[in-house]
């Protein structure tokens, strides 16, 4: 009976965090507003109606909605990306450890976004929106070439040939980074560096409405196999024998993965600890049912890195600090604990 009701109380407490989360994303800043104006400016917006009724400054409304608002969006945004592909990187792979950055996508898309930073690219065609193209891009032309590595290898995409050929493309990848880092004017060595530690300060409305799209197909792509990965931890031969397409699942599931992943480093750069640390902490609150792993994993994801952007923005303010440092201060002790407790509970 236990097992059967807990998830729901999960899934209610999992409500109240994200909510809570977001409106301390909204009302928390270096500049203070009254709850009640922040209230009457969103429903104004958002239904055309005031519950207060305040008289609404022009600079108020200009920094609730076209900064903060959509910044909290776009917070949770990637932290659920992340942290979904991470769940389902791991549940493909059948390692605990794994993360968005196992097959070399996060490092292809920083790449495309470090060559449009170095060579300040901006195609007619695309305008504002080129180094998130061009950093989508770069990520899936990384997983194909992953995929081709572990084609030329190993035609029957084995896990372990994935995971080593994403380290081989990884490595080649930070290499070319480090050595346009060191080709760069200090200045623009300053700012590609500020961009691969991760931020998502000074984005908007623009960049939330480029990120939902992949956000919705990736996240579509991974929900409806969930009991495909739950077959992958029983090992690929009593999958098939399930009946499950081995081969097709797995290309599909890294797609889905990919693209969440991909999109998110677009628009915030390399976030890291979040696709590794929330899965993690989702299986032991729920088990191993990707059923209830992979939701649970989505809006977990996008709580924590709204309170990680909060708190990169507030520690030093005026001044901001990188989230990718908050994520990986909080996430590293974090996830070596949960990394502890789960082996001297196996003991």
């Amino acid at each position: 009976m236990f097992s059967k009701t807990r998830p729901i109380w999960i899934y209610f407490l999992t409500g109240v965090f994200v909510v809570s989360a977001a409106l301390l994303g909204l009302f928390s800043s270096s500049v203070h507003y009254p709850i009640t104006l922040i209230l009457d400016i969103l429903t104004n917006k958002l239904i055309g109606v005031q519950l207060f009724h305040h008289e609404i400054p022009q600079t108020a409304e200009k920094i609730i909605w076209e900064i903060r608002f959509p910044r909290v969006l776009l917070a949770f945004f990637v932290g659920a990306a992340l942290s979904l592909a991470g769940a389902a990187f791991q549940g493909l792979l059948r390692n605990p450890l794994a993360d968005p950055f196992t097959i070399g996508v996060s490092s292809g898309a920083s790449l495309g976004a470090v060559i449009v930073l170095y060579f300040q690219l901006t195609l007619s065609f695309l305008g504002v929106y080129t180094l998130p193209i061009v950093a989508i891009l770069s990520g899936f032309i990384a997983m194909v070439i992953v995929f081709g590595v572990t084609i030329l290898a190993n035609k029957q995409l084995s896990i372990e040939t994935i995971i080593l050929a994403g380290i081989i493309v990884s490595s080649f990848i930070s290499a070319v980074v480090s050595l346009i880092i060191s080709l760069s004017p200090q200045e623009d060595a300053r700012s590609i560096l500020y961009w691969l530690m991760g931020n998502i300060g000074m984005r908007g409305w623009s960049h939330v409405k480029l990120l939902v799209p992949f956000f919705i197909i990736g996240s579509f792509m991974l929900m409806i196999r969930s009991k495909e990965l739950n077959a992958f931890a029983l090992g690929e031969e009593a999958a098939e024998h399930l009946g499950v397409n081995v081969q097709k699942g797995k290309v599909l599931i890294i797609i889905g993965a990919s693209l969440l992943t991909g999109a998110a480093v677009s628009v915030s750069g390399s976030i890291g600890f979040v696709g590794l640390v929330i899965p993690h902490f989702t299986r032991l609150l729920v088990g191993p049912n990707h059923r209830h792993v992979l939701p649970l994993s989505l809006f977990i994801g996008g709580g924590y890195l709204i309170l990680a952007d909060l708190l990169a923005r507030t520690l030093l303010a005026p001044s901001e600090l990188p989230i990718g440092v908050i994520t990986a201060l909080i996430g590293a002790p974090i996830f070596a604990l949960l990394l502890i407790r789960e082996r001297m509970g196996r003991r």
